[in-house]
């Protein structure tokens, strides 16, 4: 059985750490002020971000993560979101892995969700 290897979370905002392995931003949007080239990015994974409507439904309100990981949990379930996760799955799979988001509240976003489902 293959080791699980430890999946991190931080804002896409913050420097890289020794040790936290590659980073891959999982946003639908590219972060504000960050350039293409910079390397607190990593891999752009924004097919396994939520979609645009869970997003805006969600609107970071805590009485609603719960239902809103039920749902994002369930449109990783199929189509391009799938192959997404998967893929995400198997950079895990080889060692390390960051994930990164500009969200300000780390913990109630969508990489804990993900998180979850890779560990």
């Amino acid at each position: 059985m293959a080791e699980k290897h430890r999946v991190r979370l931080a804002r896409v905002y913050t420097e890289p750490e020794s040790g936290e392995g590659q980073r891959v931003l999982v946003d639908r949007l590219w972060p504000r002020g960050v350039k293409k080239t910079d390397p607190r990015v990593g891999q752009w994974l924004p097919a396994v971000a939520p979609s645009t409507e869970l997003r805006h439904w969600y609107d970071h309100k805590p009485e609603r993560y719960d239902e809103f990981a039920a749902r994002y949990t369930q449109e990783l379930q199929s189509g391009e979101e799938a192959a997404a996760l998967d893929e995400l799955r198997s950079l895990v799979d080889e060692g390390p892995v960051t994930l990164v988001t500009a969200t300000r509240d780390v913990e109630l976003s969508h990489l804990t969700v993900l998180a979850d489902l890779l560990t």
